[in-house]
């Protein structure tokens, strides 16, 4: 919670000022400098500049699957373990602040890989810098999450937080691509690596400044006792809403991390013109869509606001597939007004799952949801690296030279097609299903308004219990 205490004690739910929201956004902020780079850059930098296509494509895709092997155990288990950790300090912030510094570290020496001749030692050093620096972003981006839900019971104060943490991560995510593409351009890689060194150290001290301005609510550590790892997965696997909004998000995350992963390719290949101007033109719409998106939700509400977003996004990605290069600019701004319904909605939809699961569990437990969550969404960021290594392999692309200099392409029309569809129609494709899932989704209408007024209750009861046991150890110690 803020340092300014709320009375949780009654039904009111915590509130935030602008000033504590943007406190809040910074760690998102910092977050998304290292992640933007890493999702716009990563594909690039190992299959164009460093040459892991054609014959060596399949170590792309070997690496992609033991990436995915990981995360499948790592983030459930992580989730699990934070849950139930109780520490002096919190079983949320301690993790986030102290991992922090690592992921950072991490990060900057994914770009250090070794350039030579060799692609299979460029192929060990992208696997095991990339998994430790999976590892480092899992722990602090799930806690991160987890403590949304739980810092205030009101949709709108959640709203609001979603807003501002989008809202940072955009500028984030927008420095992550403008960073790499004024250094790429420079000769040799050491320009382009002492940017990553600088990313990385600056993007950790955001992190680190968030922890610092929020504490927990003691009641989630103090009252609850964790469920046993049987129950734990019995309940969640169990939950239609989590299973719905998971489906749902696999999609969002699969086409987030194809289109960041694709702009480059789509300016070098396709526009041949600066990445600079697609980049406003997906990322305009999507800042102004960020404030307006609170305003759609008043009335529409959450998940048929992020429909009617997600077929807007969809049918402007599925444009760019067809339409001559000069057009594509419209498109990619219809594209960035679809993102903004994962962008700011899916984590209040998840806070939505957790507050159901207390009502059932008694238990506060996010993390084993975004664990979970991760266990079956993180295949989408491998499938969306390895597609486009297998896609150009297919379609005889031609890597750029060690200058870095684009060679001459033997099969134009067919690279430009390729590039067209993995940024575009197989995107649009996947939001066109998400879109159908999301009717299955039951926290909506009155049975939302039920758990809400429920969950307000339950913190309530939790607040009265955490002040009896503070009595009963103060008179302990009284009498000790």
């Amino acid at each position: 919670m803020a340092s300014s205490k709320s009375n949780v004690s009654s039904l009111a739910p915590p509130k935030f000022n602008t000033k504590q929201r943007i406190h809040w956004g910074l760690a998102s902020f910092g977050g998304s400098i290292i992640s933007g780079t890493y999702a716009s850059l990563l594909s690039i930098f190992y299959i164009d500049y460093l040459g892991l296509v054609g014959p060596y494509a399949y170590l792309v895709v070997v690496m992609s699957i033991i990436y995915a092997v990981w995360n499948a155990i790592n983030d459930p288990l992580f989730g699990f373990y934070s849950d139930r950790a109780k520490l002096k300090k919190g079983r949320r912030i301690p993790f986030m602040r102290y991992t922090a510094p690592f992921l950072g570290l991490f990060f900057i020496l994914v770009w250090f890989a070794p350039v030579g001749s060799d692609k299979f030692l460029v192929f060990w050093w992208m696997l095991i810098t990339t998994i430790l620096y999976d590892t480092g972003y899992t722990i602090v981006f799930l806690i991160y999450s987890a403590l949304l839900p739980e810092i205030t019971e009101d949709e709108q104060e959640r709203n609001k937080l979603s807003v501002f943490a989008s809202f940072f991560s955009l500028l984030g995510t927008i420095i992550g691509f403008l960073i790499p593409d004024f250094f790429r351009s420079e000769q040799g890689l050491f320009p382009l690596q002492m940017a990553m060194v600088a990313l990385g150290i600056v993007g950790t001290l955001f992190i680190l400044y968030t922890t610092y301005k929020f504490e927990e609510r003691p009641e989630f550590t103090k009252v609850d006792e964790p469920l046993g790892i049987k129950d734990a997965l019995k309940y969640t696997l169990k939950n239609k809403s989590f299973a719905v909004l998971v489906i749902g998000n696999f999609m969002s995350i699969f086409i987030q991390q194809m289109i960041l992963g694709s702009m480059f390719y789509l300016a070098d290949y396709v526009t041949q013109t600066s990445s600079i101007l697609l980049l406003v033109a997906i990322f305009i719409p999507l800042i102004l869509g960020v404030w307006i998106t609170p305003k759609i939700i008043k009335k529409f509400g959450v998940v048929r606001a992020d429909q009617l977003l997600l077929f807007i996004g969809a049918t402007g990605l599925l444009l760019i597939t067809f339409i001559p290069p000069e057009f594509m600019y419209f498109s990619l701004a219809l594209a960035g007004i679809g993102l903004v319904g994962p962008l700011v909605l899916t984590n209040v939809m998840w806070a939505q799952v957790c507050d159901e699961d207390e009502i059932k569990t008694g238990v506060r437990r996010e993390a084993v949801y975004f664990g979970m969550n991760a266990l079956i969404t993180k295949p989408a960021q491998s499938i969306a690296l390895s597609l486009p290594a297998i896609m150009l392999t297919l379609a005889h692309f031609v890597p750029r030279n060690a200058l870095g200099d684009i060679q001459p392409q033997t099969h134009p029309n067919e690279v430009a097609f390729a590039i067209r569809a993995f940024i575009g129609l197989i995107p649009a494709i996947a939001l066109y299903i998400e879109i159908l899932i999301l009717q299955l989704y039951p926290l909506k209408g009155d049975y939302l308004a039920e758990i809400k007024q429920k969950i307000l209750i339950l913190h309530s009861e939790k607040h009265s219990k955490l002040e009896e046991l503070e009595k009963k150890q103060v008179k302990k110690d009284t009498n000790n």
